[in-house]
């Protein structure tokens, strides 16, 4: 668990759209592109090994840099492998959500940016519980959605999984778009993502011909 005198003040960025990043879960990544792999090979070398994800808005152009949403999420690579060709597989293990104060283009190939810490201690806390949680009517919601879209997941895990565990896996796993990722990465706690999960579950059924809604 990192401490607030921990937490650096700048890290590299990794904007990749629809990779979700959320505190105390897991997210496996494969690093190819050069400037990437350029990236985690200097994060190696930090004592905190921290990249900070974070969602495009817009892709750069040729007139003006890539735009990206000001808030994200931190992990220190907690594991990593090298491939035969190159590439590198690691997993993220989420630290805290932060927000962007000031984007560094320096010398290195990838952005850095300052970060703003505050305003996310409940991340480096405690696992969050959701009391207000009907579990059984979620899981039959997820039930419908997963058949709607063609996810497929170990329920037996899901089934057992605590609230903190299921929520934050369904919303790094559902296949949602990039502005619906960063309104369950911005959620403020575990039962606002869980209602904005339900919101996005139930707007996709809508969408299919399922009108079926959680009560």
């Amino acid at each position: 668990m990192f401490n607030p005198v921990d937490l650096p003040d700048v890290i590299p960025l990794f904007p990749l759209p629809g990779a979700l990043l959320l505190p105390r879960a897991r997210l496996p990544l494969n690093i190819f592109e050069p400037r990437y792999l350029a990236m985690l090979e200097d994060t190696l070398k930090t004592p905190h090994r921290l990249i900070g994800m974070v969602q495009p808005i817009e892709p750069a152009s040729e007139t003006r840099p890539e735009r990206l949403h000001a808030i994200g999420c931190a992990g220190r690579v907690v594991a990593f492998s090298e491939t035969d060709d190159g590439r590198y597989m690691i997993t993220l293990g989420g630290v805290s959500r932060f927000r962007t104060r000031h984007l560094h283009s320096g010398f290195e190939p990838y952005l850095r940016s300052e970060i703003d810490w505050s305003g996310f201690a409940r991340d480096r806390g405690k696992p969050e519980t959701d009391d207000s949680f009907d579990r059984p009517a979620f899981l039959a919601l997820l039930g419908r959605y997963f058949h709607s879209t063609g996810v497929t997941s170990d329920w037996g895990s899901l089934e057992k999984a605590g609230d903190e565990l299921l929520i934050n896996s369904l919303s790094m796993l559902c296949p949602f778009g990039v502005e619906d990722k960063q309104a369950l990465l911005e959620a403020p706690t575990l039962v606002d993502r869980r209602e904005t999960l339900v919101t996005l579950m139930e707007f996709a059924l809508a969408g299919s011909g399922d009108n079926g809604a959680l009560q």
